[in-house]
Parts: structure tokens; C-alpha cells; sequence
């Protein structure tokens, strides 16, 4: 009979042994995220508005001369982008881009046109594609430009003629000058559009733009 009554207890105590729980266990069933709190930080998805607008510098120099639409650039962030106190895109970060119209300018009409757009950026490893507005450019348009070119060089060419044979002179003069002066501008004439490395240029946001960020 004692035999048997030591044998019951010691069966509860190895039950009672079994189903205790180890330390900090509890917490863990019963707080999911405390694994990730313990690491002391955590990912939260972050989201850019539509209408965002911000300046980026250049890392290159375009020329309507030489580059055409479809022709990439890079450029960097001039200024950061935040939320409340918190920087969201740190100044510096590299945008990537593409030319969407490079026009040049004709000699005796028309202007040079150079339109970007931005296509993304890329941030701690991770690359985000944008939609950008387009930021263009417009050549001073060179009308006058060639009107003063073709003016003055029939008013030297008349000057010159009349100091040589008078009268009928000066109109033969005149018409060289004229001709001397079309020259001229047909060769000074042309202006383009052209943005150094370190220009600053302004974008907007067409879409949101969905980013991964610590906290």
C-alpha cells in the first residue's frame, strides 16, 4: 500500500514537471511582435502624395546640339524630402531620367526645345519608379537677333558705297551689305538650349510613390 501511494505521487509530480512553461515563453505566445520589438526597429511602407514637387541638380551636361529624345540623365536630390520631422528622401539621393524632346534651333526661325522627365530613384539599395512631370527648357527666340544682323550690314554696306562712288554707289553697297548680313546671320544665328552639370530643375509627382521605410 505505501508502495503504491509513492508511486501515484511521484506520477504527479513528473505531470506537474511536464507542464510548466519556460520563462518568457508566455510573453512571446502571447505578443507576436515581440521578436521583432526586440531588435528595436521595425519597417513601416511609407507613401509619397501625387503633386510632391522637388528640385534636383544635374549630374551632366544636355545640349540640345548634341542630345536627343530618349537619351537618359542622372541627377540628385538638391533638397530632402520629409514627413513632419522625419527625412523621407535624404538630399543627394540619385534620380535617373530621360530626354523626351530635343529640338534645335533652325537658323532664321523657330526655337530650341529640350523637355526631361524623371523615371525613378534609388534609396538604401531599393530602386522606385516614378512618374514625373516634364520640366522644359525654351531657346530666346532670335528674330530681332537676325533683323539687327541683316540691318546693320546694309547700313555699313551703304556707308561704304557712298563714301566710294556716291549716289549709285551706295545702293550697290547697300545690296552687298544685305547679302553680307544674311551670311552673317545664317552662321551666328542659331541658338540652343543647353543645362550644365549643377543645374537645378524642379519635378513633380504625376503618382504616388510607395516606399519601405525604418522606424
Amino acid at each position: 500500500m505505501k508502495r503504491q501511494l509513492l508511486a501515484i505521487c511521484a506520477g504527479l509530480l513528473a505531470l506537474a514537471g511536464c507542464s510548466k512553461v519556460p520563462p518568457g515563453s508566455a510573453e512571446a505566445v502571447g505578443n507576436p511582435t515581440a521578436g521583432a520589438l526586440s531588435t528595436g526597429s521595425s519597417v513601416r511602407e511609407m507613401t509619397i502624395p501625387e503633386g510632391t514637387s522637388f528640385r534636383v541638380r544635374l549630374l551632366e551636361t544636355l545640349d540640345t546640339r548634341r542630345n536627343r529624345a530618349g537619351d537618359r540623365f542622372t541627377a540628385a536630390l538638391d533638397e530632402p524630402l520629409v514627413d513632419g520631422n522625419r527625412v523621407v528622401i535624404p538630399k543627394g539621393t540619385n534620380f535617373a531620367g530621360h530626354i523626351v524632346t530635343s529640338k534645335p534651333s533652325g537658323r532664321f526661325k523657330g526655337r530650341a526645345v529640350l523637355a526631361l522627365k524623371l523615371d525613378s530613384f534609388t534609396l538604401d539599395g531599393a530602386t522606385y519608379e516614378i512618374q514625373s512631370n516634364s520640366s522644359s527648357r525654351v531657346s530666346a527666340g532670335h528674330k530681332k537677333h537676325h533683323l539687327l544682323w541683316i540691318g546693320g550690314g546694309s547700313g555699313s554696306g551703304a556707308a561704304i558705297g557712298a563714301i566710294a562712288a556716291g549716289g549709285t554707289g551706295a545702293l550697290i553697297g547697300a545690296g552687298a551689305g544685305a547679302a553680307a548680313g544674311t551670311v552673317g546671320s545664317a552662321i551666328t544665328g542659331k541658338r540652343q538650349v543647353s543645362l550644365p552639370a549643377e543645374t537645378s530643375l524642379r519635378f513633380r509627382l504625376e503618382t504616388p510613390v510607395s516606399l519601405r521605410a525604418e522606424s
